[in-house]
């Protein structure tokens, strides 16, 4: 079992936040900080069990990040320069709903009292928004999802995860190209990964079927000899040449989240192999044959291109890696 390590994580942060990206190991501490990795951040420092001093001011830190990024009427501002200054207004793109799925995840599994009222609080001004944007919204059920499982009876967390099943795309006729876009693009897997979790606490049936079914479909399409092959950055559609290039760490991760999500709801095996795959991919079993992250700091490298791994370390990658990881140890450690 390999176990997540914080070491890079926390280099690549400050008292205000966590370095968008990186120089190699080195932090570019000019292009700022991103509430999208400020969002992932909380995710991963709240869910980890027992964690360290640094681990949980790391938390805070983010929470603390959230809470300035978020605007009046709920909607999240993204890019915030070294100096400290806003570069974009509150909208509700990614970041808004990555935003919902931190602090849900805080509400639910951290065990600072004082993180958990505060996300909570947080929560319910960003859950009273609602955004065109299929992912933005799949991010957001999954923070709706959290919350409801310490406190059932939130109406707020409730009626966004409503709202959001019910702009969730039908089963599609077309057999042959059954996902709901022309082309595959980014975070995939986070599409079916919200229909299954809200299908579940919802209980509607058919949509945690559906979820289920485009999982597998997408599990099965990005596999190519028996080891992950997932979209690159440019996206995938009928007909395209594979394995193709750059694959991102993103990909990995978000088909992780969800074959540990589906294994919560359905006994197929598949699922457990599925994770399997996506920590394997990091380990070396990818097109490339390339490990994808440093094991002495547990940084994840940026992407996996034709002449081997891109080296540098962003915090998006790492997070990738941290997260996969975390699924991948409670897998192992779960009663059998």
């Amino acid at each position: 079992m390999v176990e997540p390590k914080f070491d890079h994580l926390l280099r690549m942060t400050d008292d205000r936040g966590t370095f968008e990206h990186a120089r190699y190991g080195e932090p570019r501490r000019g292009h700022g900080y991103c509430t999208d990795d400020m969002a992932r951040v909380l995710v991963v420092t709240t869910r980890e069990p027992l964690p360290a001093p640094r681990v949980r001011d790391l938390a805070r830190t983010s929470l603390r990040f959230l809470i300035d990024a978020q605007g009046v009427d709920g909607g999240y501002r993204n890019r915030l320069s070294r100096r400290g200054r806003w570069e974009d207004r509150p909208a509700l793109e990614d970041c808004w709903g990555r935003s919902i799925w931190g602090l849900g995840t805080a509400a639910s599994h951290s065990d600072d009292r004082w993180l958990c009222d505060l996300a909570t609080a947080e929560f319910e001004r960003a859950a009273r928004q609602r955004s065109p944007y299929p992912r933005a919204m799949a991010f957001a059920a999954l923070g709706a999802v959290e919350l409801l499982a310490v406190e059932p009876r939130h109406l707020g967390a409730r009626a966004l995860l409503s709202d959001a099943a019910d702009v969730m795309s039908p089963p599609d006729a077309n057999a042959a190209w059954p996902w709901p876009e022309a082309r595959l693009r980014y975070a995939n897997a986070v599409l079916p990964e919200a229909m299954i979790a809200a299908g579940a606490v919802l209980d509607r049936p058919r949509l945690l079927q559906h979820g289920l079914d485009l999982l597998a479909w997408l599990l099965d399409h990005e596999t190519v000899d028996s080891h992950l092959s997932v979209t690159p950055v440019g996206g995938s559609g009928p007909g395209d040449i594979r394995p193709a290039f750059d694959q991102q760490p993103i990909e990995v991760a978000a088909l992780a989240d969800a074959c540990a999500r589906a294994a919560t709801v359905d006994g197929d095996r598949r699922w457990v192999d599925g994770l399997g795959a996506a920590e394997a991919w990091f380990l070396g079993d990818n097109d490339g044959r390339h490990v994808m992250w440093d094991p002495d700091t547990g940084g994840g490298f940026d992407g996996l291109t034709p002449g081997g791994p891109n080296l540098n370390q962003g915090t998006e990658s790492t997070l990738a890696l941290l997260l996969t990881l975390q699924h991948a140890r409670r897998l192992v450690m779960a009663p059998r």
